[in-house]
């Protein structure tokens, strides 16, 4: 892919995760099964990095200490968005990112707030992610579902991305 071409993907991964509030985070546990949960996205501009409070002594924090490979799945079904990204993550425990993140509606999950011994910050670095968007109206949706299975071209439903972001 040119250098061009990856950049616009990665503009139009960043443009796509803006819309989600509320992502699933997956992460390895001892046993190696998976575990989702939701996590809250920040008002960060991504740059490949993605964050989220947690506190460091919680399952998810343990799970990210002995494996660090995670998935973060976004979705928007009115938009018909949808987005798998896969990462590195760690646990950040960087005063200035935290002050810098931190808004005053978290109290509620971390009642001592940033200066709570246990809060931290998740960081997963993305390294690939996919991506699906369907936009427009439920008309035209179902319109370009019925085109797409006419012509046997599941390109016909919307875009459909793999970036490389790191």
């Amino acid at each position: 892919m040119a250098e061009n071409q990856e950049h616009d993907a990665r503009a139009k991964l960043a443009e796509l995760m803006k819309s989600v509030r509320f992502v699933m985070l997956t992460t390895v546990e001892q046993d190696g099964k998976l575990h989702s949960r939701p996590m809250a996205m920040q008002d960060a501009e991504f740059d490949g990095d993605l964050w989220f409070f947690t506190s460091a002594n919680t399952p998810k924090g343990w799970d990210v200490n002995r494996n660090h490979q995670v998935n973060v799945s976004f979705a928007d079904p009115n938009k018909q968005t949808f987005i798998s990204a896969c990462g590195i993550a760690s646990l950040v425990r960087d005063r200035k990112k935290i002050e810098e993140l931190w808004k005053p509606t978290y109290a509620a999950f971390f009642p001592k707030g940033i200066d709570d011994p246990e809060l931290a910050l998740l960081k997963v670095s993305v390294n690939t992610a996919e991506y699906w968007d369907a936009p427009g109206s439920a008309v035209s949706r179902t319109f370009n579902l019925l085109k797409a299975i006419a012509k046997g071209d599941p390109g016909q439903m919307g875009e459909h991305g793999k970036v490389a972001v790191k």
